[in-house]
């Protein structure tokens, strides 16, 4: 069993930065997929951002340009930065991973990070 912990979620006000981290309890480098999603009140849990062991990251149009994903595969972390923040930016945050094995993979959540972004 694999455990995810976020942290650095908070409240701060629009236009200022959180990055968020996510670490794993064992090793990330054989996950194919690491990603951060986020669930905002009312709403269903959408895609944020994710980054494939391979290939190029993925963003949701709204943080184009704000957010950035990363992985430090070397500390088992992968995080998310985010600038410019907005209210509707306001969730609570998931970090996600999923690895080959088994029959169809495996698939890992968090139990999120809330950040809160005030007008």
């Amino acid at each position: 069993q694999v455990q995810l912990v976020e942290s650095g979620g908070g409240l701060v006000q629009a236009g200022e930065s959180l990055r968020l981290s996510c670490a794993a309890s064992r090793s990330i480098s054989s996950f194919n997929v690491l990603a951060w999603y986020r669930q905002a009140p009312g709403k269903q849990r959408e895609l944020v951002a994710k980054i494939p062991n391979r290939g190029l990251t993925n963003y949701h149009p709204s943080v184009k340009g704000r957010f950035t994903i990363s992985r430090d595969n070397a500390k088992n972390t992968v995080y998310l930065q985010m600038h410019s923040l907005k209210p509707e930016d306001t969730g609570i945050y998931f970090c996600f991973g999923a690895r080959p094995g088994g029959l169809g993979g495996y698939d890992y959540w968090g139990q999120g990070t809330q950040v809160t972004v005030s007008s």
